[in-house]
């Protein structure tokens, strides 16, 4: 997955970085529970924002637990679990299962393939549970993988699907609240794409991949522009994400979509100047 949509963990009070911890962990152990530990691997911020998104707006009965993990086995941890967590499960599955088939056509991944087959058995449950939002996120990643198979540069189409894909997984409940919340993850979904891009634009280079930014990379403007991309997506998400009635972690919120989302592109940046500044 891409793990992009994350906190600025420095921001935030002591408190709040414990309760999305109790997100996150929470959400590994339901991967656990529900999938086995093989599905442990795909976790990702990207849906434990879902599930803190999701309970925060509903506010529904939600479990306490604590446990020992093997990671970090000094200390107990403690978890939240409710109805919210198995549905991001399922979509992490979903979204994973579907990234590991586009990974095996595009780059003939021995690794891809074998996650693929483990997970092949757990996605016959999960595509009779959710037919309609399978069906989709495979067809929009097809879509995904057409236009760069057909070099496409145009940023606005590309990212566009990855936007549905997240507009529907945010969508829990056929409710007032369903059309805020598509939009917030059709932008969120633009900005995943799109900062994804930019992740893997000098790889993408080297190895003579597909990359949308490609052919803008070198242009003198190219990062102000590419900057004011992603500002618009996140004003446009954060826009919606204001007209939901959520006060129930709304600071943790609020961290991740004004703040964390950046510390990912400013890190990338970083890395990428260090690295330019070293072969000087």
């Amino acid at each position: 997955m891409f793990g992009y949509v994350t906190t600025n963990r420095p921001e935030l009070k002591i408190k709040e970085d414990q309760i999305y911890q109790q997100y996150y962990c929470g959400l590994c152990q339901i991967l656990k529970k529900d999938y086995g530990r093989k599905a442990q691997l795909s976790l990702s911020n990207d849906l434990t924002f879902v599930y803190l998104l999701l309970s925060s707006l509903y506010e529904p009965q939600s479990q306490i637990e604590s446990y020992r993990c093997p990671l970090h086995p000094t200390k107990k941890h403690i978890v939240l679990k409710n109805k919210y967590g198995h549905y991001a499960s399922d979509m992490n599955m979903i979204l994973t299962y579907y990234k590991c088939e586009d990974d095996m056509i595009d780059d003939h991944s021995i690794h891809q393939n074998i996650y693929h087959q483990l997970l092949k058995a757990n996605m016959k449950k999960i595509k009779k549970k959710y037919p309609e939002k399978c069906t989709l996120i495979k067809k929009e990643l097809e879509q995904i993988h057409h236009l760069e198979q057909n070099n496409c540069q145009d940023l606005d189409e590309i990212s566009r699907h990855f936007g549905i894909i997240m507009g529907h997984i945010m969508i829990y409940d056929n409710d007032s609240f369903k059309d805020d919340l598509y939009q917030l993850g059709f932008y969120l979904g633009k900005f995943i794409y799109l900062l994804d891009a930019y992740d893997d634009i000098e790889e993408d280079i080297k190895k003579n991949h597909y990359n949308p930014l490609k052919n803008k990379y070198q242009n003198t403007d190219f990062e102000e522009k590419y900057v004011n991309i992603l500002e618009m997506m996140m004003s446009e998400c954060s826009f919606y994400f204001e007209k939901l009635p959520i006060i129930e972690n709304s600071e943790i919120l609020k961290n991740i979509i004004y703040s964390g989302v950046w510390t990912k592109y400013a890190l990338i940046k970083s890395k990428r100047m260090e690295k330019k500044n070293e072969s000087l």
